[in-house]
């Protein structure tokens, strides 16, 4: 073809396309009712063929000189018109392609274009720029009323110049969207008809198939860059807009793709400023409409799926972003028609990563989920002209979400993929609103549903996770939401079954599927039931995330959650079991969990599933509760007496910890930090919190040997190691709530070892003879075992299984058991009950071997052993021949040294030991008696001690009659103003309590050792008291001789002693007083009232009165 046959058919069409835009039809109104001018005339150029005159009279039309009649006149008839085929050109007359806008089917229409322009070999880019061409003036900003300017006046004066720059019309003057002339403001539009809706998608179907045809990608990129800038406030210019893009991405659609993304990070991933909301969002439905159409142009071509769409995830993020910033309530189909979309571009290639899917999930579920409630929906609309129809805009909603899952799933049908659309609705099923929890149940039931059809084998090991979740929801206040989390569950474990090729009739399967029950036994079974297809269905792993998501429920804020939760983990625990290599992770999960729960029986039914966890597996247990933190730590104590609940579980525990203190390293290859202690002593401090919990109490009294010597061989290892910082009371009591450090966690669970087991006689012979100081260093290490051992001896304090212990200990390889062993056995022997639990044979025969050990301190103790009175029974009348003779220097009115020969006295005591001094005891104890006052008083009141507990069971009798005597004198020098003295008056005082057989003797050791000030001296006083009914007058008569003592706090203890008696038990000793004590009475109190002291003499007026009374009652 030539350049003037080019020329000549570029002309026709310009013209045709021109008079197609006014012709009948295209303005809504049949035909056009009046020509339009061209824009030239206006400004006095030359009148075309079909441009009207100055009046509106319409040119007759002027055919071109190289065009013959016939090609005016001929009209092609496109019914005629095989498409594709060669258009003969002398059929084309101006009127033919009007006709195009009414070929009913537009395939066929598009397809005589392409035909058309194939025919005459016209270069579309040329064509475009003559396109562009026909209406010059259009390039002139598009607005609304009162854009226009005034003739002449510079257009940036236009008030709406800045506003509307961005919406220009397409290339120099294409007149598309009926802005300059039909738009509102325009001059033609207001002499001349608008555009019409016909015309504008004529015309934009008919700028997409020029483009579509065109070569040039640049060309192309530009016109679809000025296309996009048109003003997009009318629909029908939008979906022009959209139909023009679509129509072009059929053969550019890497240009198309490209100028969409373009405008989505320019117009839609800034923050939209304020007073541009409109423009936003007629701007954002352009794009939408855009993105619907490329979307349906892609889904029409067969090969899209050869291409790669690297700009998939940018287009997508513009969508997600228009969702986003949707309102809080459902007016219109945007949200259905952008998850579409996502839908489609999801189904193209290359795949998109887990990221964006991600993405897409978290925005479109969060979009729609978090819609309100479907009967506040409408109530929640601002006011809207015509109300929409919320149901069907909902329903559409939904389904298209659904789609969008289902879309997801045929791309990847395994059970990695479920796993993964889970794992997003996780936090929609964990949501405090109904709705949003019914919402979510719907989708996953919906889905769970095809994946049956579909899903390929695959078992993620996170599954149990959403099974959990899904379990927690069977008991939910809203019935839709019970069903749907059943059903889901039912279909996943089937899925499951179906995978690995079982028979779908799974007999605990079946029993679950029905799951409406009333009956709470028949709840328990369907319970069983499903619990029992979990074992035995899921992988170790799978159920393992089970578990541990049903832990977590148990921190729920609803009872009837957290309930279900506690009693299906214990049907768990109960009956299938967990396995060993569970253990470790459940344990973790619950002592995470633990102090968050709130409800006191979902913590006690928690408390037996531990128990039945310990009993299943014992030491994987204990060992994952000694590693999981300090065992000072709180939280960790309730895991603990859960497994004290059971007794044979409980000695368990303690045999195992017991194990575990003996594992001591030598010294070189122990290091200790903070974060990592040895076993061993992690063991000795959860054998000190086991010591304080009832839960133990039994067990510890059955293993106190074993305790006590596994505690004593741990502290001289400690000494080994060098942790003795901090053993001391005085350095460890402060404020603060640091761990105690090791030695004196040792050390304190020593002494709990005893006051725990009621054996307080014992802790209190060392408390108040400072027995446990001697703990604190190693050189007074052995002096310290040595009296413990002879206490419990004297109180008769599990003699038996300690010896039995000491035996074993004796035999080990570690010097450090043999050590304290011998230590325990030498002081045993001089036990009364020792005989009844061993002869003197095997005795012999244990000391003998030891002779051996290589330890010299073992050796001496052996040979000292060896040399006791038990083995040597001749030595006994040696001793007391030899006590006789002390005790005839010691009886002399001022004897040599009388400190020295007590000391003597009493060595001699506990070596006779069970034996006894027998009567000499007495004597001794009246001597000791008339030291009290002494300068000796200390070591007096310390020995009368001994010597009321060493005259056997023939003489205690006798032995009780003297302490009598001694108990006033005794809880006077309880004030003494030496420190020596007040400390062992304390001692001798328990022990006579002891001896006496007093009522509240462990309450009066607390108040000697721990009491202070006035409240507990009245403690003290009203136990010696009422513990001696009916000898008030015996201690009042003896009171009244320290009132002429030389020591002034003994007389003012004196005073407040008399007085308390006075006031308190006047009855009583109106009874028991005769007239002759009472002026005796009266004599001493007289012996105040000359004395220079004013407490006296205040004393003295203020009883006088008392006393006189006194004499007149009694007889």
């Amino acid at each position: 073809m030539s350049a003037a046959e080019k020329s000549l058919v570029l002309e026709t069409i310009c013209q045709s396309l021109q008079e197609s835009s006014v012709v009948g039809g295209l303005g809504g109104r049949g035909h056009c009712q009046e020509p339009l001018t061209h824009p030239r005339c206006s400004h006095g150029g030359v009148s075309k063929p079909g441009d009207t005159g100055p009046r509106g009279h319409s040119v007759p039309r002027q055919v071109p000189k190289h065009v013959t009649p016939a090609a005016t006149t001929a009209v092609h008839n496109p019914s005629e018109c095989t498409p594709g085929a060669p258009v003969d050109l002398c059929m084309l007359g101006a009127p033919g392609l009007p006709l195009l806008r009414r070929w009913p089917e537009p395939s066929a229409a598009d397809t005589y274009i392409r035909g058309l322009l194939a025919s005459v070999a016209l270069d579309p880019e040329l064509l475009l720029e003559k396109v562009s061409a026909v209406h010059p003036e259009a390039s002139r900003p598009l607005g609304g009323p009162g854009c226009e300017n005034p003739q002449g006046a510079d257009p940036r004066d236009s008030p709406c110049y800045g506003m509307c720059a961005r919406e220009r019309v397409m290339p120099e003057g294409w007149g598309l969207c009926g802005g300059p002339q039909g738009g509102p403001g325009s001059a033609t539009g207001r002499d001349h008809g608008t555009l019409g809706s016909a015309g504008q998608s004529f015309l934009f179907r008919y700028y997409g198939l020029i483009l579509r045809e065109s070569a040039g990608r640049d060309v192309v990129r530009r016109h679809l860059t000025s296309l996009l800038e048109l003003s997009h406030q009318s629909a029908p210019q939008r979906e022009g807009i959209a139909l023009a893009i679509g129509l072009t991405s059929a053969s550019h659609l890497e240009e198309v793709w490209a100028v969409l993304e373009h405008l989505g990070r320019t117009r839609f991933l800034r923050s939209p400023t304020a007073g541009a909301d409109d423009q936003d969002n007629i701007l954002k439905m352009s794009f939408l409409s855009a993105a619907v159409m490329l979307v349906a142009a892609i889904k029409r071509e067969p090969g899209t799926q050869s291409y790669k769409f690297t700009q998939i995830p940018d287009l997508i993020q513009c969508l997600l972003c228009i969702l986003q910033r949707e309102p809080s309530f459902l007016a219109t189909l945007l949200r259905e028609k952008v998850i579409v979309v996502i839908t489609g571009l999801s189904r193209l290639r290359p795949h998109l990563k887990p990221m964006v899917k991600s993405r897409i999930l978290e925005t479109c579920l969060q979009s729609v989920y978090a819609l309100p409630p479907m009967e506040l929906l409408e109530s929640s609309l601002p006011p809207l002209q015509p109300v929409p129809d919320i149901k069907t805009l909902y329903s559409k909603t939904t389904r298209a979400l659904n789609l969008l899952l289902q879309s997801f799933l045929s791309e990847d049908n395994s059970m990695d993929e479920i796993y993964f659309l889970l794992q997003h609705m996780e936090t929609w099923l964990q949501s405090k609103k109904i709705h949003e929890r019914r919402r979510a149940l719907q989708s996953t039931s919906q889905y769970a549903l095809d994946c049956l059809e579909h899903t390929e084998e695959a078992s993620p090991s996170m599954l149990g996770h959403p099974l959990g979740l899904l379990t927690l929801l069977w008991r939910d206040e809203d019935a839709l939401t019970r069903h749907h989390s059943r059903q889901c569950v039912y279909l996943l474990l089937q899925l499951l079954l179906q995978q690995r090729g079982k028979v779908l009739e799974f007999i605990h399967l079946n029993k679950m599927k029905n799951f409406e029950v009333t009956a709470s036994r028949e709840w328990e079974m369907k319970l069983y039931n499903v619990a029992k297809a979990f074992d035995e269905n899921l992988m170790v792993a799978q159920h393992t995330q089970l578990v541990l998501t049903l832990l977590h429920g148990l921190c729920s804020c609803s009872h009837l959650r957290s309930d279900l939760a506690s009693e299906f983990l214990l049907l768990i625990f109960e009956g299938p079991g967990v396995r060993r290599e569970q253990v470790a992770e459940i344990l973790q999960g619950l002592y995470q969990e633990l102090p968050d729960i709130l409800f006191k029986d979902i913590q006690s039914t928690m408390m037996k599933a531990v128990t039945i966890l310990g009993t299943q597996h014992t030491q994987e247990t204990i060992e994952l509760i000694l590693s999981l933190s300090h065992p000072s730590e709180r939280k960790i104590i309730p895991m603990w007496k859960a497994l004290g609940a059971n007794t044979q579980l409980s000695r368990k525990v303690l045999t195992l910890l017991y194990m575990k203190l003996k594992l001591r390293p030598p010294k070189e290859v122990v290091v200790l930090t903070p974060q990592m202690e040895p076993i061993s002593l992690l063991a000795l401090g959860t054998i000190y919190e086991l010591l304080y919990m009832k839960e133990y109490k039994a067990t510890i009294r059955w293993a106190f040997a074993g305790i006590l010597l596994g505690l004593l061989t741990q502290l001289r290892y400690l000494f080994e190691l060098g942790l003795v910082s901090g053993i001391s009371e005085k350095e460890g009591d402060t404020l603060d709530m640091k761990p105690l450090s090791p030695s004196r966690t040792c050390l304190e669970a020593l002494k709990g070892l005893f006051w725990t087991t009621n054996y307080w006689e014992v802790f209190g012979y060392l408390k108040l003879l400072r027995g446990w100081e001697l703990f604190e260093h190693l050189d007074t290490y052995t002096e310290g075992v040595t009296i413990l051992a002879r206490a419990m001896a004297h109180y008769n304090c599990e003699v038996k299984a300690v010896l039995g212990q000491a035996v074993i200990s004796l035999k080990s390889p570690e010097e450090r058991d043999n050590v304290v062993a011998i230590l325990i056995i030498s002081a045993f022997l001089n036990s009364r009950e020792l005989m009844q639990y061993t002869s003197r044979k095997t005795m012999d025969s244990f000391l003998s071997l030891s002779l051996s050990n290589p330890n010299q301190l073992v050796r001496a103790m052996s040979l000292a052993g060896l040399s006791s009175t038990l083995m040597q029974p001749k030595k006994v009348v040696l001793l007391r021949n030899r006590l006789q003779g002390l005790l005839d220097r010691f009886l002399m009115p001022e004897p040599k040294d009388p400190l020295g020969l007590m000391e003597i006295l009493g060595d001699i005591l506990h070596r006779l030991g069970a034996r006894g001094v027998g009567a000499v005891s007495l004597r001794v104890a009246q001597r000791l008696l008339q030291l009290f006052e002494d300068v000796s008083a200390a070591g007096a009141i310390l020995l009368f001690g001994d010597v009321i507990n060493s005259g056997g069971k023939k003489h205690r009798q006798a032995l009780k009659d003297q302490v009598f005597p001694a108990l006033v004198p005794l809880l006077f020098h309880l004030a003494d103003r030496s420190p020596a003295v007040a400390q062992n008056t304390k001692f001798t005082f328990l022990r006579c309590a002891i001896l006496l057989k007093w009522e509240f003797r462990k309450e009066l050791f607390s108040k000697l050792t721990w009491g202070q000030g006035l409240g507990a001296e009245n403690d003290i006083f009203i136990h010696m008291v009422e513990s001696n009914f009916g000898s008030y007058h015996q201690f009042l008569m003896q009171a009244f001789l320290y009132l002429r003592s030389p020591h002034k706090n003994l007389k003012l203890v004196a005073m407040k002693f008399i007085g308390g008696l006075l006031q308190d038990y006047f009855s009583d000793l109106c009874f028991y007083l005769k007239k002759g004590d009472v002026r005796v009475l009266r004599k001493h109190l007289e012996t105040l009232k000359q004395g220079q002291d004013s407490r006296s003499c205040k004393f003295y007026l203020d009883f006088l009165e008392d006393i006189m009374e006194l004499y007149q009652y009694v007889t």
